[in-house]
């Protein structure tokens, strides 16, 4: 039973004073007198509890500027673009002279049911974010799927500031491979200088840490190795640590499902992702710059970083088991390139060990421990001779044949 109820019956059925009523509930005799009032005059549906809810909202928001969310709301999320709250505030700001707090523009979306409620999602709060305070600080670089209109699957590979969010390299490819990606990152880097580090997964064509140390180290590790540029990778299973590059190609992808005339070859679907990356880049101001500049404003505001880690020392040493082939060789991979060594025919299906110390190499008998070949590798070359002289070894002279009478008649 409420409280107002008991109230009213003590006053109204047993006839106590209203004095003492509001000594004995602890309110006030004004609460009351307004309670005997209403209970006069609506009866019983006075003791039902009254909403709180204002009579008025002065700051609330007009009809008019509900509709011009909504409707930005459904032009961006058709555009394929982001249409968040933060989006659409500076939507309103810019396009239509209109200033309202993103928290106002996330309860809107809400009760127009615009928005699905996502209770298991990690809250943003619980993140660790981190930023390279200068361009070209770190790369962050990654690959996603797309799948072409007659069904044909295509790779799209990304080189991305992590200071500006600028997009500095984007292209797509049957399938992505080592040297594709040292290739694209030696372009853009020609474009826009080196970076001071490189940041990715764990993919064999940006690493072969987790290769079980069979192939050695890459091209891009190679070539990152040589110019002094710190190779960062993330952890297995933790995506978040590349989120910047992961979350443009979320934008990109959604933004090139979105449009009208979806791609059949390759060539059109770089003509799309052309456009959409001079759109990021140049046109729309980013989120994480706090809607203040576009990345390609970010990219140029300060100075740029470049290769300052030594990296003279960071050798990489490999023993690798082999068998002597039959033309008297063993192969070894370097930089994402197989190399062929020359040890001797008369040392065929030996087994050996190869001692890989960077480019030095050392290979010996694996049963006796025998130095059988001790060299620094020529990358430039496949094949590494021993350096013997090349050609058919030379011919005998022939011993002339008595019986003949050649060469020794008339001589007595």
């Amino acid at each position: 039973m409420s409280k107002a109820r008991l109230v009213i019956t003590a006053v109204a059925i047993e006839g106590r004073t209203v004095t003492e009523v509001a000594q004995t509930y602890q309110v006030s005799r004004s609460w009351i007198y307004e309670l005997l009032s209403r209970y006069r005059t609506e009866g019983d549906a006075a003791f039902e509890p009254r909403s709180r809810r204002p009579h008025t909202s002065p700051t609330a928001i007009d009809q008019h500027t509900i509709e011009l969310i909504t409707g930005i709301r459904k032009q961006l999320t058709q555009s394929g673009l982001d249409a968040g709250p933060d989006t659409i505030t500076w939507h309103l700001r810019h396009h239509h002279d209109i200033t309202v707090s993103a928290s106002t523009i996330a309860r809107t979306l809400n009760r127009q049911s615009l928005v699905q409620p996502e209770p298991k999602k990690r809250p943003k709060s619980s993140y660790i974010r981190f930023e390279a305070e200068q361009p070209n600080e770190t790369w962050q670089s990654d690959f996603t799927h797309y799948r072409l209109t007659d069904g044909t699957d295509t790779e799209i590979l990304t080189w991305l500031d992590d200071h500006s969010r600028y997009a500095l390299h984007v292209s797509a490819h049957p399938r992505i491979t080592g040297r594709i990606v040292l290739d694209t990152f030696t372009q853009t880097a020609g474009q826009h200088a080196y970076p001071a580090s490189v940041l990715t997964d764990n993919g064999l064509v940006y690493t072969t840490r987790f290769s079980g140390g069979r192939g050695g180290r890459n091209g891009l590790e190679t070539e990152l190795q040589r110019l002094n540029i710190l190779q960062k990778n993330s952890r297995p299973n933790h995506p978040t640590t590349c989120g910047k590059v992961e979350r443009f190609q979320q934008t990109m992808k959604n933004w090139l499902t979105a449009q009208p005339n979806q791609p059949v070859t390759i060539t059109e679907l770089q003509t799309l992702i052309d456009a959409f990356t001079a759109a990021y880049n140049h046109t729309r101001l980013h989120r994480s710059l706090e809607r203040r500049a576009t990345p390609a404003t970010a990219y140029q505001a300060r100075p740029t970083a470049g290769p300052t880690a030594d990296r003279s020392i960071d050798t990489h040493h490999r023993v690798l088991s082999d068998t002597v082939d039959k033309d008297g060789k063993v192969s070894l991979r370097l930089a994402g390139r197989m190399h062929h060594i020359g040890i001797g025919r008369e040392h065929t299906r030996t087994q050996v060990l190869k001692l890989v110390d960077g480019l030095h190499v050392r290979v010996i008998n694996a049963a006796t421990g025998e130095l059988l070949r001790d060299l620094t590798m020529d990358t430039t070359r496949d094949y590494q001779p021993l350096g013997r002289p090349r050609g058919p070894k030379p011919r005998k002279p022939r011993r002339p044949d008595p019986s003949s009478g050649s060469g020794l008649s008339g001589i007595s």
